[in-house]
């Protein structure tokens, strides 16, 4: 499933279903002129928000609600109905290793998403049902493509709400790869079949976005309720997700990255 609720979509419209907002793009480089995303230069930028709090978010944007800070780390928490704390990364890689070390949410419907975005809608996804302590799922997305959901993989993880694992995509020209605790779990090559031979593969500049909503919102299609685990009750609220630290590595590091034509292709960006 797709994730993240766009600030600009506006989370506190509670009459808006909020999977309606998850697919959102400021410019589509591949449909018009689209401003030239911005580098992540530090790298690896490292985030460790067990240690140093909220003088660990610099590089980052909160996009729709706040984060607090515990001894374990950033706590993204839903208090009650429309919440969906989010953060995402100010530069964009291209290409790259992402790893985040957290605890996922409990809680029916309450999903916990590390998401890599493009602008034209390239995805890689980690996501976390909170009725499942067991499992973890992985999916990705080619250019917005959703006329079939054929590319997900759903893994094993001991505790995942209770016990910090690191979660890394490790995401090259090649292939991309998960890995949990550093073991790798999962890789799907560029020319994969469930990639359309590199067309529906990631493969432009993407930002990181971290956070936590409710798949299990009465206002959102009964198609994502199901997936969430079912609908969710805000009365056992609250929920909360902690993201210990945060390490993201660019492997072409720059100060902006253009699309010089409207392909969507990795050879298009200088």
């Amino acid at each position: 499933m797709r994730s993240f609720i766009s600030a600009a979509a506006g989370i506190a419209a509670l009459s808006f279903p909020f999977v309606h907002a998850q697919t959102f793009t400021d410019c589509d480089p591949t449909q018009e002129d689209c401003d030239n995303n911005p580098g992540l230069t530090e790298s690896p930028l490292v985030c460790d928000f067990a240690a140093d709090g909220e003088s660990a978010f610099q590089g980052w944007t909160a996009t729709a609600g706040a984060l607090t800070y515990g001894s374990d780390g950033a706590e993204f928490t839903i208090n009650q109905r429309g919440d969906a704390p989010t953060i995402q990364t100010d530069g964009y890689i291209f290409f790259g290793r992402v790893d985040v070390t957290m605890k996922a949410a409990p809680g029916t419907g309450i999903i916990s998403s590390i998401v890599l975005q493009s602008d034209d809608l390239d995805e890689i996804d980690w996501e976390f049902i909170g009725g499942d302590n067991a499992n973890v799922q992985s999916n990705f997305f080619g250019k917005g493509n959703t006329t079939v959901y054929n590319r997900g993989g759903v893994h094993p993880v001991a505790d995942a709400q209770g016990t910090s694992h690191t979660y890394s995509v490790d995401w090259s020209q090649e292939s991309m790869k998960f890995l949990i605790d550093d073991a790798l779990i999962r890789e799907v090559p560029f020319d994969a079949d469930i990639a359309l031979g590199g067309a529906n593969y990631p493969q432009t500049p993407c930002n990181v976005r971290i956070g936590i909503w409710a798949g299990g919102d009465p206002d959102n299609s009964q198609g994502t309720i199901d997936w969430a685990g079912g609908e969710t009750d805000y009365a056992q609220a609250p929920f909360t997700m902690t993201v210990q630290k945060v390490e993201i590595t660019n492997y072409n590091p720059a100060g902006a990255y253009e699309w010089t034509d409207r392909s969507g292709s990795w050879e298009s960006i200088e």
